[in-house]
Order: C-alpha cells, then sequence, then structure tokens
C-alpha cells in the first residue's frame, strides 16, 4: 500500500488545531469548584492580601459609625488619597525589596534627599520643574545603585548598609537644606501634583479606561490559559472582578466629582486629586514588571531560592542591585509628592514615621518578610490601612502615641499573620 500524502495546507491546519484540541484535555473548573478552590487556598495559609481587606473593611465601618458627618465626606475622602499618596509610593518600592527577602531602611531620608534637591534646583537654582524632577530621581538612583552594590557585590547584610545609609541621608538633607532652614516651593506644575484636580470629565474618561483595560487585560489572559490547555477560572470569576473594580473605580471617582468646598461660590474643589492616576499609572506599570516579565519572575525566583537561582543561571547579583535601585527611584518619587503636598522641603523631609509607615503598608497588605511573596497591590492596601488609622484617629481626637500605638499592634498581627500562614502552608504541602 502507498503512503498517503498530506499537503502543506492540512499539515499546518492540523499543527493549528494542536492547542484547542490540548485545551479540550484539560477539565476547566467550574464556577463553585474555583470558589472551594480559593477556601481550601486560605485554608492551606495562602491567604494573599485578604486580612487586610477584611481589616480596612472593619476600620472603616468603625470610623464611619464613629464620626458620621466627618469621616465619609467627599472632602475627606480625597484627603485620604492625598494623605497615603508618600506612603504608598515608598511601600510600592519596598515591595520589591522585601521580595528578596531584604531591606532599606533608607527610603524615608532618600525621599527626603530628593525632596531637597527638587526644591533646590526649582527655588535657588531657577531650574525649570521637569530638569528639577529629574535631578530628584537621580538623587534617588545613586542612593540605590550604592545600596544594591554594597548589599549584592560585596555582601553586607542590607540591614547594616541601609541603616548606615539612613544616618548619611539625613545629614546630607541637613548639609542641603541647613539647620532649620526651610526652602519654599512655588513652581504651580509642582504644586499641582498633591493640591490640584483632574476636571471631572477627564477623571471619568481616566476611571473609564482603567476599568476597561483591566477587562481587556484579564479576559486575554483567560483567553491565553484556555487556548494553552491551563487551568483558568470561569468566566463567571473573572467577571466579578471586573465588576467590583468598576464599582469601586467608577464609584470614587462619582464621589471625588462632588463639589466639597465648603465655599463652593467662592472656591470651587471638585475633580479627582492629580496624584490618584499618577499612583495608578505606576502601580500598573510596576504591577506588569512582576507579573508579565522575566525579571520579574527573577526576582520571586530570587526571594524563594538564591542559590537555586543562581544555578539555573540567573545573574543574582543584578537582580538584588536593580530591585534596590528600583526601591530608591520610588522613595525619590515619594519626595516629590511630599514637597508639592507642604509646598516646602525642611531638614525633618523624609524622617518622623514616613518609612515606619511604608514598611508597615508593604507587610500589612500581605508582602512578606520571608521573601518571595508579595504584589504591587498589597502596598496600596496597607497603605489604605495605614492613611484610615491615622485620619481616622485624628479625627476622634486621639494623640499621636495611641495612633503609634495602634499601628504598631496592627502591623504586628499582620506579621504574625505572615508567619502563622506560611507555618500552615507548610504543613499542607503548600509551601
Amino acid at each position: 500500500m502507498s503512503t498517503p500524502t498530506v499537503s502543506r495546507s492540512e499539515r499546518s491546519d492540523r499543527n493549528d488545531a494542536a492547542p484547542s484540541l490540548l485545551a479540550g484535555s484539560v477539565e476547566q473548573p467550574t464556577f463553585g469548584e474555583a470558589v472551594n478552590n480559593y477556601v481550601s487556598k486560605v485554608r492551606g495559609g495562602d491567604m494573599g492580601s485578604l486580612p487586610a481587606i477584611l481589616a480596612l473593611l472593619v476600620l472603616l465601618a468603625i470610623f464611619v459609625i464613629m464620626k458620621p458627618n466627618t469621616f465619609p465626606s467627599t472632602l475627606n475622602i480625597a484627603n485620604l488619597f492625598q494623605q497615603g499618596a508618600v506612603v504608598a509610593t515608598i511601600a510600592m518600592g519596598l515591595v520589591f525589596v522585601l521580595l528578596l527577602g531584604e531591606i532599606d531602611l533608607s527610603a524615608g531620608f532618600t525621599s527626603g534627599v530628593a525632596g531637597a534637591v527638587l526644591a533646590t534646583l526649582l527655588t535657588k537654582q531657577g531650574a525649570p520643574w521637569y530638569v528639577s524632577v529629574g535631578g530628584a530621581i537621580v538623587a534617588g538612583l545613586v542612593v540605590g545603585l550604592v545600596n544594591g552594590t554594597l548589599v549584592a557585590r560585596l555582601g553586607i547584610p542590607s540591614f547594616i548598609v541601609t541603616l548606615a545609609m539612613f544616618l548619611a541621608l539625613q545629614g546630607v538633607v541637613l548639609l542641603i537644606i541647613g539647620t532649620g532652614g526651610n526652602i519654599s516651593i512655588t513652581d504651580p506644575v509642582i504644586v499641582a501634583i498633591q493640591n490640584k484636580n483632574v476636571p471631572p470629565l477627564l477623571g471619568w474618561a481616566i476611571g473609564i479606561l482603567a476599568v476597561v483595560a483591566y477587562g481587556v487585560s484579564s479576559l486575554r489572559t483567560w483567553q491565553l490559559r484556555r487556548r494553552r490547555g491551563l487551568l483558568a477560572p470561569p468566566v463567571g470569576v473573572i467577571a466579578i472582578k471586573i465588576s467590583a473594580l468598576g464599582l469601586l473605580v467608577l464609584g470614587m471617582v462619582a464621589i471625588l466629582n462632588q463639589e466639597r468646598s465648603n465655599n463652593p461660590l467662592r472656591t470651587s474643589i471638585i475633580g479627582v486629586p492629580i496624584v490618584v492616576p499618577v499612583i495608578v499609572t505606576l502601580a500598573l506599570v510596576l504591577g506588569f514588571v512582576l507579573t508579565r516579565t522575566a525579571f520579574g519572575r527573577h526576582i520571586y525566583a530570587v526571594g524563594g531560592n538564591a542559590e537555586a537561582t543562581r544555578r539555573a543561571g540567573i545573574k543574582v547579583a543584578r537582580v538584588r542591585m536593580a530591585c534596590f535601585m528600583i526601591c530608591s527611584v520610588l522613595a525619590a518619587i515619594a519626595g516629590i509628592f511630599a514637597a508639592s503636598r507642604a509646598t516646602s522641603v525642611d531638614p525633618n523631609a523624609g524622617g518622623s514615621n514616613v518609612l515606619l509607615y511604608a514598611v508597615g503598608a508593604a507587610v500589612i497588605g500581605g508582602t512578606s518578610l520571608f521573601g518571595g511573596k508579595g504584589r504591587i497591590i498589597d502596598a496600596l492596601i496597607g497603605a489604605a490601612v495605614i492613611a484610615v488609622i491615622d485620619n481616622g484617629m485624628a479625627l476622634l481626637g486621639y494623640s499621636s502615641g495611641v495612633k503609634y500605638v495602634v499601628t504598631g499592634a496592627v502591623l504586628a498581627a499582620a506579621a504574625a499573620v505572615d508567619a502563622i500562614s506560611r507555618r500552615q502552608a507548610r504543613s499542607t504541602g503548600r509551601g
């Protein structure tokens, strides 16, 4: 018998059909099975941001009940976003370092140095705002390069390196500004970042675009996983996530687009604060880097097992250096936000509770202190918890001492949840 011939087009058709056949060989979970799988994962110790989300909801309920006229007001909601911008930005940078199992204690004063450089270039040197912003970011980049080199190349523990940098940068701020000095910032572009708002129509456009972009990305990822024969969540779960995000984002836009001035005839305050879309853009870019790039996968690998990662051919030292540099650049951007909000920079810039709150935000949100576990959204959720505690207790008239005690207790609880969940994950074979 002669062997039947197969044309090139027929072979191509068969090859194109292979992914769909492969996808069909994997039984996809139903909606109920997906819910049960998530519950099992939580019971197994993989809780992610769930504790922080529950804590945030409880705190919001408490402060709304105790201060119904002031806490849920549109003016205070906008203030929460502006108040938490600095902590959220530094926390996003710290996620990269914490994923390695390292720490950066200099992030707070890195933001202070960046703010001092920005103010000096703007006010004393007369540089335009974009040059001053570039100088501030370069200052952060240099700090991160030094930290990363000492940790990754020389092998000095990050705690020691960044503690030394913490002390040194405090001195640098004093040298730039001078003891008791204060540099005012009047540049309209810089001041607008934290003190002006997006026009209402533009706010709606940004909000809708963000929801649509998330929906398209989620559905595309779901489709690709199905095509490749990988397990994918039911489309109902995707729809719920998109709907929840849409309600949250568009609801916030609707609230912030309301008039919140006490005297609207004299001064109108309406629209989403400019700093909000800036932080959302940063979060989206950083989240993409961590979840959709080889570099992001390398970060998780180094945090999980640095030696195994090195043997796999990944340049561990370069990954460590890059993470410290990213952390310091984010701290520099936070310094710009802080300078914009205060419209000035003083010798205490980056000090006080800035670093403690930023580290607390990352950990409270669900980023592990042991490395290898964390997301950018963790930093934002944790920063929201910190901002709500700080803002709500101030409205209730509690002193700074009480706020520190409560925040410290929440941070300790988050660290305990992290340790317990890791132990539970190991006992169930998930860790």
